[in-house]
């Protein structure tokens, strides 16, 4: 699966979020580490629903960049 990610500077470092999986958030010193971290905490999200016998969501999130 392919899900959507949204990284945002934080107080010197990097945050991210996966707007399809609540409270699935990584943070990193670098924009490499936090894509690395995010990766992490989505297989580990995702393993967590299904240990709990709950629905994996397909991810439905768009993201793209737009010129202003």
């Amino acid at each position: 699966m392919r899900y959507a990610v949204v990284i945002e500077t934080a107080n010197g470092n990097y945050s991210a979020y996966v707007p399809d999986l609540p409270g699935c958030v990584a943070t990193g010193d670098t924009v490499a580490n936090v894509e690395n971290e995010i990766r992490e905490a989505i297989r580990f999200h995702l393993e967590g629903l299904q240990a709990d016998g709950l629905a994996v969501p397909e991810p439905t999130s768009i993201a793209e960049y737009v010129e202003t």
